[in-house]
């Protein structure tokens, strides 16, 4: 199991920007929570779609980084998201991060990310490039 502190303490700043909290960081699964803040909500006052795409896709590159071998990094060169159901302002919406396929120059992960209460609000497939060390 990684360090959630060691994850905290690097984690990227638009992460810290997003609010995200990290509560597993496993090379099989990453899991974070966000609150949904006014200046992250589109109108209604309902969670920004672009706003649910970074957290997701913080989750899988961070996920991908757990599996990389020492001195590679990674971009993203895929994602696509489906909208299942709107988080409203002041609810706390929960990502969770699997693999579906780790392999030599690509991997891809699959986010779910949800409501508190459990309710789907939207899942995220990304597939991420594996950058060898230069």
């Amino acid at each position: 199991m990684v360090d959630l502190d060691k994850i905290k303490s690097s984690m990227l700043p638009f992460a810290k920007l997003l609010g995200m909290e990290f509560t597993v960081a496993e090379p099989d699964r990453v899991v974070a929570e966000m609150l949904v803040r006014p200046d992250l909500c589109t109108r209604p006052a309902i969670l920004h779609g672009g706003a649910i795409m970074a957290f997701a896709d913080t989750l899988g590159a961070i996920g991908t980084v757990l599996n990389l071998p020492a001195g590679a990094s990674t971009a993203t060169i895929e994602s696509k998201t489906n909208f299942i159901a709107a988080a409203p302002e002041g609810s706390r919406v929960v990502g969770e991060a699997t693999p579906i396929h780790r392999g030599r120059t690509t991997q891809v992960w699959q986010t779910r990310v949800s409501t508190a209460e459990g309710r789907l609000v939207a899942v995220v497939t990304q597939t991420q490039m594996v950058l060898p060390p230069r």
